[in-house]
Formats: C-alpha cells, sequence, structure tokens
C-alpha cells in the first residue's frame, strides 16, 4: 500500500481551523476536543489514501466535502498529486459565509 499523497493547507483553511478550535476550546470539553483532533486526523489519513472517497461539494465539482463530527466540514480538492484543503467550515454558519477559492 501506497504512503498516500501530501496534504497542503492553505493559509486561509488553516486560519478557519484555528478560530474554530479557539471557539471550541472556550465551549467544548476537552475531551470533545481530542475527539475532534482525532476525527480530524483520520479523515485527513483517509482523504490522502483515497482522495475520491468523500462526495463531490454542491458548489464546485473539483471539490470534495468531508464531514467532521457534523459541527464541521472539510473542503478539499486533488490537484497535481497533491491534496490541497480549502476550508475548514463550522456547519452552524450561514453558508453563504462559506469561501472556496
Amino acid at each position: 500500500m501506497k504512503n498516500g499523497y501530501k496534504i497542503l493547507w492553505t493559509d486561509f483553511a488553516l486560519k478557519e481551523l484555528e478560530s474554530t478550535i479557539e471557539y471550541l476550546e472556550e465551549n467544548w470539553t476537552e475531551k470533545e476536543l481530542k475527539n475532534l483532533a482525532s476525527k480530524l486526523e483520520e479523515t485527513l489519513s483517509l482523504i490522502s489514501q483515497n482522495p475520491d472517497l468523500f462526495q463531490k461539494s454542491e458548489i464546485k465539482n473539483d471539490i470534495r466535502r468531508a464531514i467532521i463530527l457534523s459541527h464541521n466540514s472539510l473542503y478539499y480538492r486533488f490537484n497535481n498529486d497533491k491534496i490541497e484543503i480549502l476550508s475548514f467550515f463550522s456547519n452552524r454558519q450561514n453558508p453563504k459565509k462559506r469561501k472556496l477559492k
């Protein structure tokens, strides 16, 4: 089995992830944060091994969406043998706030 594709985060996606973590640190327990981190790590591993695993997004055909614990969605695309994480979006927000480049 191959090692998987390289995953790169856009600056925008990293800022969203950071903002989400800050919010969760204030409002969730340590156990819930660890569960989120574990699920995110597991999902990234799955994406790395099989980029086509998750559904195509309703936004653009070349972008896929993985749901992380029903509260967050990870949007990514597979491009030139690399996986680019475009957004770590909180599903509690208005979908019109979602930005994918």
